[in-house]
This record gives structure tokens, C-alpha cells and sequence, in this order.
């Protein structure tokens, strides 16, 4: 089966001033960041030749949208490629601001908030079948998204005690250690909205694609992660389960009570025994689910009836997830403690308090946890964690590096791809979307690319021929 999916990863921008010199804010850093890309594309709105789409976002936060993928490995890549091109921008950006005379290092982080603590996202959408009862999903799958942060949260440091309504007071007067910090902003289960209510799953019905064969789930709920294992367990894992419920599995159809309250109290749970009421009035834990997803999720894999297209990483991520779900359970996390970004950010800070910061709440515990994050060259952490074997990776460097220029080959993303390298190397003014390739001169000549799954298209490849 083929399944098509892909990541949504927003960026934070900040600036680290000289002694003496002035501080700029994110709006500005956008400006220089977004320079080459208005040069290249006339807009701060652009897709690239590999498939991926670029744009500067609400809140001067720079977004890369992965190209459609059918196959993990390619979106773990893609993904890679997102981080590689944002930093060659913020290279370009710190070179300009110093010829405009203005110090300091602009910096770029892969997480989900900021020094104010406005939240920004990371979102997962993935192509289900129209046919399939969209409530049946989404009240099987938001359990599922509520605990998944035991396997693959960010890791944060928040309050000891949430607020569980929107005008409800924050107590910070503690803080601890948590799975993520995302969960705190999440107000419904299933909305169309997305930062009004900010809910688990957006039930916005916008499927780029044939409306009356697709819809495009979009999750909304997910941490940005840095290590490419944390990425593959998160994203295989929903697939699996996207699988299972379309092959209709009997996974139980018993919704959480209080999915808000849960994402919230799971966050501040790292054994995962967190008592959780289902709407049936029986009770269950997130590691109970989650070992009840792994057991199905594992049938599929073995059986190869599963939409993740590489058999060893699929097997991958059902180890992964078995590796997590007991170092969980036995509190030992010395098996996963290269993969999974909580465990190696908890252990991170456990370490710089044991060289003597008392208070979680310190300030250098913070810039710990922002430093996990940063991409920008020289100063963060994650490469270093690499270099030193504490953090694996599973994509080459050359598949990242490829993966700037080159989209999936086995989706719509190819001819995508393709046309906006023509198009631009033809000189020719035009227009794209996920959907459409458009040349915007007297012809107006435009195709639709309603098939995601089609690498190929007679008339696409007809209109680039042209160019």
C-alpha cells in the first residue's frame, strides 16, 4: 500500500548582540534571512526545485514544507534538506548584516517556542482515503496523538501544574522537567482552527489533492525534533497507525474523556503510568496504549502491508518503539539514550546540575535547552552531540546535502520539481501550488497535478518541454 506524507517545520529567529552593539528583533533577521530567496523567486513565497516549499511564515518565522513523500527515508532526507538550506540563508544573513555594519550572531532554532513563550509549530500531514469515516479516525487516532509524546516529545523544562483553561492563570512558580512543552497549547481535540484553539488535529478539509478521492490529515500537535531517529519513530509510527485504522483494524473506538487535561498530565509523566479515563468509564495508561499500538503496528510490518516503503526502516521504527517502551517501563534509557531527543536533553541537564545549578528554573538550564535546538553553524549543540557519538543519525550527509536539489522521484514532487528548475532557468515568469503549474504569460498555459502518487504527468512533462 502507498500512503503520502510530509513535515511542516517552522524556525525561531534570535540575536545575540555585541557587547555594545544593537540588538535586532526577528522581523529583521526575516528581512536579510529572505534576501536571496526574493532575488531568486520575487516573493518570500516559493517553491523549490526539490519538490519542498519555502516561505516566511506569521511572526517572521521561516517555514519549510517538505515535497510529498511515499517513502520514510525520503522524508528523514527532506527534512535534512530543510535544516541545510535554512542554514545556507542564515549564513548569507550573518554575512550581510555585518557588511550593513551590525554585530553579533543571528541564530535559528528547530523548536516550538520562544524566550516569551509564543508557541510555533511543526506539523505532520499525511493523505487518507475520502471514503474513510473522518470521525472513526480521528477518535481512534487522538489517543494515540495525546501519549505518542511518551516516545517522542522534545523534552522541556514547564510549570509543575498547567492551565487546563484558556483564561486559566499559569502557575510557574515551579518547574520540572517534561515531554514537551507543545502540549500546554493544545485546546481542543479536533478543530478547523489552528492558532484561535490551537487543537491536536485541524480539521480543516484542504486536501491538494483530488477532493473527491483525498482528504490530508493534518496534525498539529507535534514537537520539531533534531534527532532523525525521534523524526523516524514519529512519523512511523503514525503512519502505522494511519494504516492500521484504514485496513480496519479492531483497535478500540473508546475516545479519551479529557484529551486536554491528558496531553497535559502525560507531558509531566516521564514512567508513563499516568491514569487516563476512556469515554466507556474504563481506564488505561499511555504506555498501556502505546504498547497496544506497538503489538498491531508490529503485525503489519512483519506482514509488509504497511505505507512507510523502506522494510528495514519500518522495522526500525517498531524496534525503536519496543526499545522505548521499555526503557519507559524499567526507567533504564540506556538503550535509546542516542535517539530520542527527550532522554538525551534530560540527560544533558541532569549533568549541568549535577556540576552544581540547583534550580531547573536557571537561566543557563534555559540556554541549555535552547542551544539542543539551534542550527546555526559553530554554536549549536546537536552536531557537536553527533560528532561525539551521543546522537545518531540515519540519513547521510550526502542525502541531505542531494536532497536540497533533488525531490522524491517517486511522487508528484519530481515533476514539481522539475518545472520549477525549467521555469526558472527559462526565465519564464509562472506560478506553482502543491497542485498547479502555471506559466503566467499570454498562453497562460497551467496543468493540475491532482494525483499526489503520480511521478509523471503527459501534459505536465509537455509544458516543461516547452519551456
Amino acid at each position: 500500500m502507498a500512503r503520502i506524507y510530509g513535515l511542516e517545520t517552522e524556525y525561531g529567529l534570535a540575536h545575540t548582540a555585541d557587547p555594545d552593539g544593537r540588538r535586532i528583533g526577528p522581523e529583521e533577521i526575516a528581512r536579510y534571512l529572505f534576501r536571496p530567496v526574493v532575488e531568486w523567486g520575487r516573493s518570500s513565497n516559493v517553491f523549490l526545485p526539490n519538490g519542498s516549499r519555502l516561505y516566511l511564515d506569521v511572526g517572521s518565522h521561516p517555514e519549510y514544507a517538505t515535497a510529498e513523500c511515499d517513502d520514510l527515508g525520503d522524508l528523514l532526507a527532506q527534512d535534512g534538506a530543510g535544516e541545510r538550506l535554512m542554514i545556507d540563508l542564515l549564513d548569507k544573513a550573518q554575512a550581510a548584516l555585518e557588511a550593513d555594519g551590525i554585530g553579533g550572531r543571528v541564530h535559528m532554532v528547530k523548536n516550538n517556542t520562544d524566550a516569551a513563550g509564543n508557541s510555533y509549530g511543526s506539523h505532520e500531514n499525511f493523505l487518507i482515503r475520502r471514503t474513510l469515516d473522518f470521525n472513526r479516525l480521528t477518535t481512534v487516532l487522538l489517543p494515540f496523538l495525546v501519549s505518542r509524546q511518551l516516545l517522542v516529545g522534545a523534552g522541556a523544562v514547564i510549570p509543575r501544574r498547567s492551565a487546563f483553561a484558556p483564561d486559566e492563570e499559569v502557575d510557574r512558580s515551579e518547574m520540572m522537567f517534561g515531554l514537551s512543552a507543545r502540549s500546554d497549547v493544545m485546546w481542543e481535540g479536533l478543530s478547523s482552527a489552528t492558532t484561535r484553539s490551537r487543537p491536536i488535529i485541524n480539521a480543516r478539509d484542504e486536501p491538494h489533492a483530488d477532493a473527491e478521492k483525498y482528504r490530508r490529515l493534518h496534525v498539529i500537535v507535534g514537537d520539531s525534533s533534531m534527532s532523525t531517529a525521534t523524526s523516524a519513530l514519529k512519523i512511523g509510527s503514525a503512519v502505522l497507525m494511519l494504516d492500521l485504522i484504514e485496513q480496519g483494524a479492531r483497535i478500540p473506538e473508546n475516545g479519551l474523556r479529557h484529551p486536554v487535561r491528558d496531553i497535559r498530565l502525560i507531558a509531566r509523566d516521564l514512567t508513563g503510568q499516568v491514569v487516563l479515563e476512556r469515554t466507556d468509564g474504563t481506564t488505561t495508561t499511555p504506555l498501556g496504549l502505546l504498547g497496544d499500538y506497538r503489538d498491531r503496528a508490529q503485525r503489519i510490518v512483519e506482514s509488509g502491508e504497511h505505507s512507510l516503503g523502506d522494510d528495514d526502516l519500518a522495522h526500525y521504527v517498531i524496534d525503536l518503539w519496543t526499545r522505548m517502551l521499555t526503557a519507559v517501563e524499567s526507567q533504564d534509557f540506556s538503550t535509546v539514550d542516542t535517539e530520542i531527543d527527550w532522554v538525551m536533553k534530560r540527560t544533558l541537564i541532569e549533568r549541568s546540575m549535577q556540576r552544581g545549578i540547583t534550580d531547573i528554573a536557571d537561566a543557563r538550564i534555559h540556554r541549555l535547552d535552547i542551544a539542543f535546538h539551534d542550527i546555526t553553524p559553530a554554536t549549536g549543540l546537536f552536531p557537536k552531540l553527533e560528532a561525539g557519538g551521543m546522537a545518531m543519525s540515519l540519513v547521510p550527509a550526502e542525502a541531505a546535502e542531494r536532497a536540497k536539489d533533488v525531490p522524491p522521484q517517486s511522487t508528484r514532487a519530481a515533476i514539481r520539481g522539475e518545472f520549477v528548475r525549467a521555469a526558472h532557468a527559462a526565465r519564464r515568469d509562472y506560478t506553482v501550488d502543491w497542485v498547479h503549474l502555471r506559466l503566467n504569460d499570454e498562453s497562460g498555459r497551467a496543468v493540475a497535478l491532482k494525483d499526489p502518487f503520480a511521478a509523471t504527468h503527459p501534459q505536465a512533462e509537455t509544458l516543461i518541454a516547452g519551456l
